[in-house]
């Protein structure tokens, strides 16, 4: 089963409220999905390596073998093809378990895309940053 979902992270502040959004296309029987977490405070980047790794989670769950991921963060994009070195020691956990995840499938495919082509994912990326920014109040 394909499964193409494009993800972004967002974070108000570096690190700020932040949160991980996920839209993934419809598929035959499958309708469009639409998936978003709060992440507390963090960093963007961080935010957009949970992004990724909900996709996967949730492509593993919908039992996809082919999965086809699109983001505006090149930055996340070439670390985990291998082409940018990761430097943040904190970035590092979240890559080798991306990586561990994306080989469970039998096709892992991730794109970069421009920014005015994610505005869904964007949109559930910041409803997850207002949930963690709420959260805050209190």
């Amino acid at each position: 089963m394909k499964f193409r979902a494009y993800i972004d992270g967002a974070a108000r502040g570096n690190p700020g409220p932040a949160g991980a959004g996920v839209f993934v296309e419809s598929e035959r029987d499958r309708p469009a999905l639409e998936f978003y977490e709060p992440l507390g405070a963090t960093t963007n980047n961080v935010a957009e390596y949970r992004a990724l790794l909900l996709a996967l989670e949730r492509a593993e769950e919908a039992g996809a073998d082919d999965v086809d991921i699109r983001s505006d963060s090149r930055l996340l994009v070439e670390q985990l093809r291998g082409n940018f070195k990761i430097r943040a020691e904190h970035l590092k956990p979240l890559l080798a378990e991306a990586v561990l995840r994306a080989k469970r499938f039998r096709k892992f495919a991730i794109s970069h895309i421009p920014r005015e082509n994610n505005t869904r994912a964007d949109r559930l990326a910041n409803l997850g940053a207002d949930a963690s920014e709420k959260s805050r109040r209190f």
